[in-house]
């Protein structure tokens, strides 16, 4: 009878189902609201002109990559403060929380400091030459961005933190103000003030520092299981450093290059004309939304999976992983069947040319079927092995998969094949199935359950 209780706490489940609803649809929520808003965005700063959206553009684009990398500080130091609390050792918990956001800072600015002097070399580097109105715009509008910078990485890191406490529902309100400041900055800088991209960057600005002071004063509420309250010590520990930088580093890298290699085979598609580089803007549009459940429970595992590794429970982590895939599946298929035959009616809101129009309706219901049957396995579930501290194999079979099928073989497809748009997107679809062959392998054979970074 003495062995009973043991095999029943074995047994009982680490969290409730409501503890999992709580925290993972007010992410799916955030992210919803982020691409909506992001394409609302879009449409009121069109009003400055060409010139000002192509400048936003090519910002965002290179902006996105240091974004990644604030992005994978964030999961590092969630997945070790998740590790901890699971450990229920709560100081070192805290002392994690507090060297992410030092490190979010200290990076953070100093790429800004080092950034703003050569912001038009930068772009002119990266891009080429292009026309001196569209360089004059990005320029103005990087100085806010870079600006920003100190500021968002604040607010990813203590974001992070939130989700590692299992309290989404912080995020997603200081989002919903965040993204509020931002359109209404944007209606009255560009529409009332007629400043053009600088309005769009003033607005992107205050949003970003609204939000790190918000979220900052929220994460001192001695109440939280992590608070960070006393800014004046925050020391720098290197031994947790190093522990968050284990997870940080090679999910950077793996962002870093993924993002690259992204651009690469969009450079593909602009050789093919105007209706294709419509359609695949298009279909990229429209497919990130049935992506985004995914995206959201990737996100929530760091914390489930994180604290049942640092609890030291396998088979909780196993049983929570299979559970969180489950719901990914059922999620993105009940956005995906209803897509599929709802794309013709979606494309016509966009106005496209006839040859864009079937380009993109062709696209995008293969997207459908390939999102639903692929994409969890592909995204969400390397967010299980990074949880469990298995970053670097992520990271490997990432780069690979990524430069060996999405790349030369959309190269293959598209170019040497000429099957056009439909070879780059055949060439992703090849990229998901083989990342999906890899993880699904290391997640069975188990050697993930022994990576703890604590």
């Amino acid at each position: 009878m003495g062995t009973i209780k043991p095999i029943q706490a074995a047994l009982e489940p680490m969290f409730t189902r409501r503890f999992l609803y709580t925290l993972i649809i007010p992410l799916v929520i955030e992210q919803f609201l982020a691409v909506s808003i992001g394409m609302a965005d879009t449409v009121m700063v069109a009003s400055a002109g060409e010139a000002a959206v192509g400048a936003i553009s090519l910002v965002d684009s290179i902006t996105f990559l240091i974004i990644t990398l604030f992005a994978a500080f964030a999961t590092g130091g969630a997945v070790v403060s998740s590790q901890y609390l699971g450990r229920k050792d709560y100081a070192s918990a805290n002392s994690a929380a507090k060297q992410l956001l030092v490190l979010s800072v200290v990076v953070s600015t100093i790429l800004m400091v080092l950034c703003i002097p050569f912001r038009r070399l930068i772009i002119r580097f990266i891009f080429g030459s292009i026309e001196e109105q569209v360089l004059l715009n990005g320029s103005t509008y990087f100085l806010y961005i870079l600006a920003s910078l100190p500021f968002l990485a604040t607010y990813n890191a203590c974001a992070a933190l939130f989700r590692s406490m299992g309290n989404s529902k912080v995020n997603l309100w200081v989002s919903i103000i965040m993204n509020l400041i931002n359109v209404i900055g944007n209606a009255y800088f560009i529409f009332a003030l007629h400043l053009g991209v600088t309005g769009a960057g003033l607005a992107t600005l205050l949003s970003r520092i609204i939000g790190s002071a918000i979220i900052l004063a929220l994460i001192a509420n001695p109440m939280n299981v992590i608070s960070i309250r006393n800014y004046r010590k925050l020391e720098w520990r290197p031994e947790m450093i190093r522990r968050i930088l284990r997870i940080g580093i090679p999910n950077g890298i793996e962002g870093s290059v993924f993002q690259i290699g992204k651009l690469l085979v969009q450079g593909f598609i602009a050789v093919f004309g105007t209706a294709s580089i419509a359609a695949n803007a298009i279909s990229g549009s429209v497919t990130s939304f049935i992506n985004i459940p995914g995206g959201a429970i990737g996100l929530a595992s760091i914390t489930v999976i994180g604290q049942a590794i640092g609890a030291k429970r396998p088979d909780q982590a196993v049983y929570y992983g299979k559970r969180l895939l489950l719901i990914t599946y059922l999620s993105m298929a009940a956005l995906a069947i209803p897509g599929y035959f709802l794309t013709p009616h979606i494309v016509r809101i966009f106005n496209l040319s006839a040859e864009a129009t079937e380009l993109a309706s062709n696209v995008i219901r293969t997207a459908m079927i390939f999102s639903a049957l692929l994409w969890p396995t592909a995204f969400s579930l390397p967010n299980f092995l990074r949880a469990a501290g298995d970053a670097k194999y992520t990271m490997l079979v990432s780069m690979f998969s990524m430069w060996a099928f999405r790349v030369a073989m959309s190269y293959l497809l598209a170019i040497t094949l000429n099957w056009g748009i439909y070879g780059v997107w055949a060439g992703m679809y090849i990229d998901w199935l083989t990342r999906s062959v890899f993880f699904i392998v290391r997640f069975i054979r188990g050697k993930w359950k022994t990576k703890r970074v604590i």
